[in-house]
């Protein structure tokens, strides 16, 4: 299995306006075309911002969200993730869309809805975890608030990979660092998280810490609070060899997720 390049984009978005956002991260994704990536992470609700009118603000999986994430994969020849507002059978989801160069796709509907800011009540929460492949790897899929709830994340053998993508205010920013780094180190995997910075529509400020961990934890890539995109290479190797070095996994509890 080949080591996989892993490019994240942090960055403020356009409140509620689709169109600005899509064109500020195609800026981002031109930028990268010298590196070479296999896989570019954009943030939770990277369209619009985390909001709580679903009817006035989703689209649908014909919509021009999704054919833009197409695009731009097939363009840079790479896989691009990032969750948005999507209406499907009468009801909203937080759907992570997983877009492959060759027009294909996968997604995950967010399972933990944030109660806190209802979003419970606009959004139709997921039930099913969904792991991806890239070049051999398997990639796990979650959304924001998902990172509080270890059980829903715990590697079962099943992934190589967790990939967080959020609007994680910065009133909270202690607890992103920690958990990512605590899903990293419980887990025994590479972790990705995305998350913005600047101010939202509704008076929350966020941080960004969007950052790529290795399994013990440590940092690959730090963006803090910065404007930044940031790419760098995750080796199967080095994490193969901490795996079978501290076997930690092997001790593990056997469990059953109840939907």
């Amino acid at each position: 299995m080949r080591d996989f390049k892993v490019s994240i984009i942090q960055d403020e978005l356009d409140w509620q306006d689709a169109e600005a956002n899509r064109e500020r991260y195609t800026r981002h994704i031109e930028s990268l075309q010298d590196e070479d990536t296999d896989l570019i992470v954009l943030p939770e609700m990277f369209s619009t911002g985390f909001c709580m009118q679903p009817e006035n603000l989703s689209e649908t999986m014909e919509g021009s969200t999704v054919s833009w994430m197409r695009e731009q994969a097939a363009r840079s020849a790479a896989a691009i993730t990032g969750s948005i507002i999507l209406e499907e059978d009468g009801h909203y989801k937080n759907r992570m869309i997983w877009a492959r160069p060759d027009g294909s796709m996968a997604y995950y509907d967010k399972r933990h809805l944030f109660r806190y800011g209802d979003e419970h009540i606009h959004y139709t929460a997921g039930n099913e975890r969904i792991v991806v492949e890239l070049h051999g790897w398997r990639l796990a899929l979650f959304v924001c608030y998902d990172l509080r709830f270890p059980v829903w994340s715990r590697n079962r053998d099943d992934y190589d990979v967790a990939v967080y993508v959020a609007n994680w205010p910065g009133a909270r920013q202690y607890a992103w660092d920690t958990l990512l780094r605590a899903r990293a180190i419980e887990n025994q995997v590479y972790v990705v998280g995305v998350n913005r910075i600047g101010s939202d529509g509704i008076g929350n400020d966020f941080f960004g810490g969007s950052a790529v961990l290795d399994c013990l934890g440590q940092p690959v890539v730090d963006c803090r609070d910065k404007l930044m995109n940031a790419t760098t290479t995750l080796s199967r190797e080095e994490q193969e060899a901490f795996r079978q070095h501290f076997p930690a996994r092997m001790d593990s509890d056997s469990f059953v997720i109840q939907s």
